[in-house]
């Protein structure tokens, strides 16, 4: 590399766009993330697509697609020309950062300074204006980690709380703060009070900020059901359905809200008109299964000794089937898709499919870690008590434990191993095995000498176990 060339890949790693934000192509599904920012573009307002775009070029990066990268990037750019967005203007500085970074990967080095120099003067043009510079680029930076993939929400959330810190009042940071947080509710398992305050707080803030956002108003709504404030909830579903009544993104909430409410043929019947707007979409296939899944627990539970309609229930246990296996199938990487999937299976006698499904969860190469708990914790829980083998239950309630993310579903892994270890040591009080389980727990929560003494307690009963030995070896070198 010449030392033109390295100044200006020095001056390219000092911009702030997707090129330097570390987005991984190892935790997402690149296919999927390209067709969802294509879908975007059907239905987003016109000054939302520039986002899109300068994904999408990313995107095209990844897949060494450099000429529709720049074509991507000049729909971005005709789009700020439209809007009469001066060049100089902080709006730029997101799509002329990849554009730079695009020709210097395409050997045009005058082109991508050409760029640099366009960004410096943005910068020379906002002297005193820094801040506000600083939160352009933070915003940025929270929608494209939040459009992404999951591993990145809560760094996203970390952004547009930068982001607010100079602009309180901008709209569409507050709404991707308000967006994120409720991902992360849902997605992380995070049920305490406080980050329940916190999500309904923010889509407050959203709503009063954006009111014509649609989706944001539906968001509210979901958190206001959550909460027992039906009514409250109710009309904010019906003011988001009179603003964007053809929106996908709005009616899979609206669908989402319904069938919490017990409404299913109402969410069936919306969800049906969302997918023929975007038949691909696995998340929408995820909410018609699960629709048919409560219907048929709720026909399971108003039985009560009388003769069911068998036929009826095998029409809903298929369609259920059906959907999630759609789910799935759209969206590989769909975790809980998976999970609905295999427990259909379970509950229609095809144990088989289900542990294929299970496992298949588990070797899924994109899921965060917290979720590879669960993943591991549902495997384990299905082969203890539908496969009735311990021993296998007991490998996937350890690999859940070794990921060392504090949750529930960590918490519940050790829950189970303990329960098997005390089991088998109240048939045998020196079963090496359940004394060695209860020092691998020990072992894993970082408690050495209670690990140590239960592993010389299993050795001593087993004493040429390997697995124990070296357990103890890799103690006594901690």
């Amino acid at each position: 590399m010449s030392e033109s060339q390295a100044t200006l890949k020095s001056q390219l790693e000092e911009l702030k766009c997707h090129f330097t934000w570390g987005l991984q192509e190892k935790y997402a599904d690149i296919k999927e993330v390209e067709e969802r920012l294509n879908i975007q573009l059907k239905y987003l307002n016109k000054d939302l697509k520039v986002r899109v775009y300068n994904l999408l070029a990313y995107v095209n990066h990844l897949n060494k697609d450099y000429k529709e990268a720049i074509v991507n990037l000049q729909k971005a750019e005709a789009i700020l020309q439209e809007s009469k967005v001066l060049e100089t203007d902080i709006k730029y500085l997101l799509t002329f950062s990849n554009y730079a970074w695009v020709y210097y990967y395409l050997n045009d080095t005058e082109r991508s300074k050409l760029f640099i120099d366009k960004i410096n003067a943005i910068y020379t043009q906002s002297k005193g204006l820094e801040d506000l510079v600083q939160s352009e680029t933070n915003g940025e930076q929270g929608w494209a980690l939040l459009k992404f993939c999951s591993q990145y929400y809560e760094k996203a959330k970390d952004c547009f709380e930068e982001a607010l810190k100079a602009n309180p009042d901008d709209p569409e940071w507050n709404s991707g703060l308000a967006t994120v947080v409720c991902r992360l509710e849902e997605f992380r398992g995070r049920d305490g009070s406080d980050f329940k305050s916190l999500s309904l707080q923010v889509l407050q803030r959203a709503v009063k900020l954006n009111p014509k956002d649609s989706v944001i108003k539906a968001l509210l709504a979901l958190k206001l059901q959550q909460l027992k404030r039906q009514q409250e909830a109710m009309k904010y579903i019906k003011d988001a359905l009179e603003l964007t009544p053809e929106l996908p993104y709005l009616l899979r909430y609206v669908a989402k809200f319904y069938r919490r409410a017990g409404m299913f043929e109402e969410a069936i019947g919306v969800l049906k008109k969302a997918v023929s707007l975007t038949p691909t979409s696995g998340f929408l296939h995820h909410q018609l299964g699960l629709c048919y899944r409560q219907m048929l627990m709720q026909k399971n539970r108003r039985g009560n000794g009388r003769s069911p309609d068998m036929q009826n229930i095998k029409d809903l246990m298929e369609k259920a089937i059906f959907h999630f296996e759609k789910a799935v199938e759209e969206k590989k990487s769909f975790l809980h898709a998976h999970f609905d999937l295999a427990d259909m299976y379970v509950r229609s006698n095809q144990h088989k499919k289900a542990e294929e499904t299970y496992k298949k969860a588990t070797e899924l190469t994109t899921t965060p870690e917290c979720e590879k708990q669960q993943a591991h914790l549902h495997y384990g829980e299905f082969l203890e008590k539908w496969k009735k083998s311990e021993d296998e239950a007991v490998e996937q309630y350890k690999k859940g434990l070794r990921i060392p993310v504090r949750n529930k579903h960590r918490e519940e892994c050790e829950a189970s191993l303990r329960s098997i270890a005390r089991q088998r040591l109240a048939r045998n009080p020196r079963d090496a095995s359940g004394l060695a389980l209860l020092g691998f727990i020990s072992k894993e929560n970082q408690d050495k000498s209670n690990a140590m003494k239960l592993y010389e307690k299993a050795l001593s009963n087993d004493p040429s176990n390997d697995e124990y030995l070296s357990a103890l070896f890799d103690l006594k070198m901690m």
